[in-house]
């Protein structure tokens, strides 16, 4: 019986070791893992803009500096650029963040934003993502372009994170913090 339930427990365990064996690549692993990292982060700036409330979306921690608004409507104008320039397309939208302020329009701004980009990124590939575009007077790869959008739009989280802490919001990726073992 003890021998019987040992092999049975070996059976159950072999199984999907042998599944993970079998699953195959991405076909463009590169761009794969690309739009992964992009995914994480642009949610995490489409939870930050949504936890904001309306109220504080002129918000400004000094005058120097955007409003939590300006930054979302930065955010959606820099992905439009950079998955614009990355795809090979006219940019579709422009100034969000001077000519949109209510916290609906610019939610909304941004999360079309990102759509855009992940379209852009449906349609790459790891072969077409290594030609070469301008940027800035440089010559870089199109996923380049990609990563150089996933980069600007971390950093704004963090400009975000630190206007919801002053806030007394906690961040979207501060909410379920990992368990401590016991």
């Amino acid at each position: 019986m003890k021998r019987g339930l040992c092999f049975l427990f070996a059976l159950v365990m072999a199984v999907p070791v042998a599944l993970l064996g079998q699953e195959k690549s991405p076909a463009n692993p590169i761009t794969a893992s690309e739009k992964g990292f992009y995914s994480f982060v642009s949610n995490a700036v489409i939870g930050a803009a949504q936890k904001m409330p309306d109220e504080n979306y002129s918000f400004k921690p000094t005058p120097e500096v955007r409003s939590f608004g300006q930054l979302v409507g930065h955010v959606a104008d820099a992905n439009y650029m950079f998955c614009s320039l990355a795809s090979g397309e006219a940019n579709p939208m422009k100034d969000i963040e001077k000519t949109k302020t209510s916290k609906a329009d610019l939610v909304a701004a941004l999360k079309d934003a990102v759509a855009y980009c992940n379209k852009a990124f449906d349609g790459m590939t790891d072969a077409k993502g290594s030609q070469m575009v301008k940027f800035m007077n440089y010559d870089m790869a199109r996923l380049t372009l990609f990563s150089l959008n996933t980069a600007h739009t971390d950093e704004h989280y963090g400009n975000m994170v630190t206007y919801l802490r002053i806030k007394g919001i906690v961040p979207p990726t501060s909410e379920n913090p990992p368990q401590s073992p016991k």
